[in-house]
């Protein structure tokens, strides 16, 4: 009798220690925010926008490949638009060939969560992808504003690519732009000239960060390119989107 006792106590504490184990491990997962556009109107052009799936799908595999938990959001919620452009078999890479073949993915993207009820104490930092669709919706968008501005004073990583760093336009940090002084790069004015949308988005980024005080530097059109100061992370273009996801899993202590 003693024995059997013996042994369903063992048996008790393994368990115990197995789910001790389990709660410590979940713990322990890194959770990284991705924010999507909503916005599919590229302007008064007629044309579709949205997110760029390149700049979406390398950084999301970069994390997802080493055990960061990420989820979705977007302003209204739900199927974020993505740009066609982006679709186009002459940009393909091996990351957005996985991102058009993973079906669990686009379940996924199917029910991004609404902005607004997302906090940011559930993460441990957040990353924006470009596109155009972001000039339009993200920059103005106030529930993205207070986000980013409430990751940045919890000492969380804020990341950006392409023309994400955009929606840093109106975000504030103790009554000036967080940009102010900080080092930033993104999408600039002559890739903009380049693809001919100049005169169709409502302001060029590379502009506006400057006016508000950033420290923008660049390499030459489509070269890989990102900067780093402190919690902020920002990258050029398409070709950057892994760098910016190198030096965000760096911030989260995450072997690449």
């Amino acid at each position: 009798m003693k024995k059997i006792v013996l042994l369903a106590i063992i048996a008790i504490t393994a368990g115990s220690l197995s789910v001790t184990a389990q709660k410590s491990n979940k713990k322990g997962t890194k959770k990284v925010l991705f924010v999507v556009t909503s916005n599919d109107k590229l302007g008064n052009t007629g044309e579709k926008t949205g997110f760029w799936s390149e700049e979406f799908a390398a950084p999301y595999y970069e994390l997802l490949d080493k055990g960061i938990e990420i989820t979705i959001a977007s302003p209204l919620g739900g199927q974020p638009p993505i740009d066609p452009k982006s679709a186009d078999p002459a940009s393909a890479t091996e990351d957005t060939k996985r991102f058009d073949a993973d079906k669990v993915l686009q379940e996924k993207l199917k029910k991004t969560h609404k902005l607004s009820t997302i906090n940011q104490a559930d993460y441990d930092a957040v990353f924006y992808p470009g596109g155009h669709g972001p000039l339009w919706d993200l920059v103005e968008d106030k529930s993205s504003i207070a986000l980013i501005e409430s990751f940045y004073t919890h000492k969380k990583p804020v990341a950006f690519v392409c023309h994400a760093p955009a929606v840093l336009k109106n975000v504030k940090v103790k009554g000036q732009y967080l940009v102010k002084d900080k080092k930033v790069t993104g999408f600039t004015n002559e890739e903009e000239a380049a693809v001919g949308l100049s005169k169709v988005v409502p302001f060029l980024l590379e502009d506006a960060l400057t006016q508000n005080g950033a420290k923008f530097s660049k390499a030459g059109n489509w070269q890989p390119y990102a900067v780093e100061d402190g919690l902020l992370i920002t990258g050029q273009n398409p070709a950057s989107s892994k760098l910016v996801a190198g030096k965000l899993l760096e911030q989260l202590n995450v072997k690449k």
